[in-house]
């Protein structure tokens, strides 16, 4: 553990994820005293919150005994209301429900969770509910080309790989074939099985590897043509309805034309709540308290009068993060969790997360393509010289 900030006499929440720096900012705004529990410990993560817990565990994956034990000496804080989680936690999801002397959890129950993360039962919804998805299997075509592997218990696109004639699935994966479209996401709060949708996002995504769909970045809030987002109302209102959804959830969907087709739930908030936490004049960590808690929906969202968006960096090449290399990130406005100086950054993974606002999503774009064409220029001061082999002969 970690101190940041003193602790104050507001209500205390735990924010729990790969990176919690979002949670805590909304948290903050609030008005509550967040408590971090990720694997990265940004410098913004540590001065949002009054303690940081570590739960990092191999490569970039939450370590359960760590996340556990960090939750329960959480719970023994001053004021502690619960906990919220974000994406990281959805294979540790049993253990958390299961867990002992743990602070209240501030989300999905397990009856909720199940409906739509279970391949079998979700999918078994949206056909009685007349939701279209692209076509699914649990065993492997015969011509496995143009088809997905999806691990359900996964997120951010690290849970998706190509399928090949030597895929082997387990029980919590499925494969779904390839379907035309834009990728885009739902954000929207539900309680007492009604909903509020707060709005549309476009998603992004890079290859990394065998990994053909890693999560890179959103624009929003999207407008959409009225039929089209009448439509997805009612989709979203239908599977509210019938799982109990609480809180602030997501859905991934394909956007071809004016038809949509359903991809997956997300049953807790996404990264595309920081778009419209930017827009929005409340806090969405209040909406979500206030849904989970005291069963209330927040009210209809304003109409926009600016757009977001936000796009991960990734490192063209391992690097080590200078001080004056984070000193600068951590002084532009534009970039957010921020290395601390002397973290090890291996090639491909993220360095940090790009967020600006503009008057229209073009100009969200342009700004985007700025900032990261200038943090590349800025990656190459930590980049290490290489040594002439013969100075080690």
């Amino acid at each position: 553990m970690h101190a940041g900030t003193p602790f104050s006499r507001k209500p205390c929440v735990a924010v729990v994820g790969l990176s919690a720096r979002m949670l805590a900012q909304s948290a903050v705004r609030a008005g509550f005293e967040p408590v971090a529990l990720d694997i990265f410990g940004d410098r913004d993560t540590r001065e949002e919150a009054s303690a940081w817990f570590d739960i990092g565990g191999e490569g970039l994956l939450i370590d359960r005994e760590l996340l556990l034990d960090a939750l329960q000496r959480a719970a023994r804080l001053p004021r502690m209301l619960g906990y919220v989680a974000t994406s990281g936690v959805e294979p540790l999801m049993g253990a958390l429900y299961s867990g002992e002397r743990l602070p209240r959890f501030i989300g999905n129950d397990v009856a909720a969770t199940a409906a739509v993360r279970d391949p079998k039962r979700f999918f078994a919804l949206l056909d009685e509910c007349g939701i279209a998805h692209p076509e699914i299997s649990f065993t492997r075509p015969a011509d496995p080309r143009r088809w997905l592997v999806k691990h359900a218990d996964g997120c951010g696109g690290v849970h998706i790989e190509a399928a090949s004639s030597e895929s082997e699935i387990g029980p919590h994966a499925y494969y779904q074939r390839v379907a035309a479209g834009r990728s885009m996401s739902a954000l929207f709060v539900g309680a007492r099985r009604e909903a509020c949708v707060t709005g549309f996002a476009d998603q992004s995504s890079v290859a990394a590897g065998k990994l053909p769909f890693v999560h890179s970045g959103s624009l929003g809030p999207v407008d959409l043509p009225l039929p089209v987002a009448a439509k997805l109302h009612e989709a979203i209102r239908a599977i509210v309805w019938r799982t109990g959804l609480t809180g602030i959830n997501s859905m991934d969907f394909l956007l071809d034309g004016d038809a949509f087709s359903v991809l997956e739930i997300n049953a807790r908030p996404s990264s595309t709540m920081a778009l419209y936490e930017a827009v929005w004049p409340q806090s969405l960590f209040a909406c979500h308290v206030d849904a989970c808690l005291h069963g209330r929906l927040p009210s209809p969202p304003p109409a926009p009068t600016r757009r977001a968006g936000q796009r991960v960096a990734f490192a063209p090449f391992s690097i080590t993060a200078s001080k004056p290399f984070s000193d600068a990130l951590h002084g532009d406005p534009a970039c957010h969790d921020v290395p601390l100086p002397g973290t090890r950054i291996e090639a491909g993974q993220p360095v940090c997360t790009l967020a600006v606002t503009a008057p229209s999503l073009d100009a969200v774009q342009h700004e985007l393509e700025r900032h990261h064409a200038r943090l590349l220029q800025r990656i190459e001061t930590c980049r290490e010289p290489l040594h002439d082999v013969n100075t080690f002969r």
